[in-house]
């Protein structure tokens, strides 16, 4: 018997192995999942249970991230979220970001590293590379092969919305904080699922940036307490070294982009149990 933890970060079980595969099968879990046998005490991702690795290599993978589908109805899918609510779990969410980094250590730091550099030779390419690690970080949560070059997908698959969305956000919010203090705090909670959003959904950056909005408003005080707590992670990566730095931002933006899974990675599933 198992227990694993859901989409909605809640947890489930015990259930047979044989209803863990028909949920892997119906992609309501993948290899990433968090997974508890019986008589343990510790989460393993799913992948790490050799009893599961051939229901692994049937199933099929999930649909692929943003590029080849169309854009979706912001407006319905906003209504969807909002009428069937979210919960994120600031702790968990950090806890599988650290997972994922540690399992994935070279990869996801090295290219932090590499589009850190980028991004402080030119500034104005902030959010092309940030939308280029959302893009491998959503790759490894939903199971899917990642590469180093992933990372970069950001200047070739949205350079434009992704340009646009840091652009005009950080803006905005300087002008915000420029003239009163609070807008500004507002809007650098309320816009943190703009740029997955563009890279994943393939929106446009001012559609992502309000549906990023609405959804977060929603619960902003939540999210204000996770953006201090992620403020809290770079400090500690900061106190380390350099190097650290490049791990609490991989931390960080990977606890982030399972919130953004927790809420818009299964957007409209009603005949999905939340497992």
């Amino acid at each position: 018997m198992y227990r694993v933890i859901g989409i909605d970060s809640r947890q489930y079980g015990p259930i047979s192995a044989e209803q863990l595969r028909a949920w892997l099968a119906e992609h309501r879990l993948n290899a990433q999942s968090l997974v508890q046998s019986e008589g343990s005490s510790d989460w393993k991702p799913l992948g790490s249970f050799a009893e599961f690795a051939d229901a692994l290599k049937t199933t099929s993978p999930p649909p692929p991230l943003a590029g080849s589908p169309p854009r979706p109805d912001v407006d319905a899918m906003a209504a969807e979220i909002l009428a069937r609510d979210y919960e994120v779990h600031i702790g968990s969410c950090l806890s599988r970001g650290w997972d994922l980094v540690a399992r994935h250590f070279w990869l996801v730091v090295g290219a932090s590293f590499v589009l850190g550099l980028i991004q402080g030779a030119v500034g104005l390419l902030a959010g092309v590379c940030m939308g280029g690690l959302y893009f491998l970080l959503l790759k490894l949560i939903r199971g899917q092969p990642a590469q180093f070059s992933d990372a970069f997908a950001g200047f070739s698959m949205a350079f434009l919305q992704l340009f646009l969305a840091g652009l005009v956000s950080g803006i905005l919010l300087s002008i915000g904080l420029l003239f009163c203090l609070v807008p500004g705090i507002y809007l650098g909670v309320a816009w943190v699922f703009a740029l997955p959003l563009v890279i994943d959904r393939n929106l446009d950056f001012w559609p992502a940036m309000e549906l990023s909005r609405k959804i977060v408003t929603r619960h902003w005080w939540l999210f204000l307490g996770f953006v201090l707590v992620n403020f809290l992670v770079m400090l500690l990566g900061l106190a380390v070294c350099i190097v650290g730095v490049f791990i609490a931002q991989s931390v960080v933006l990977a606890a982030l982009a399972y919130a953004y899974e927790d809420i818009f990675g299964c957007p409209v599933r009603e005949a999905q149990p939340h497992v």
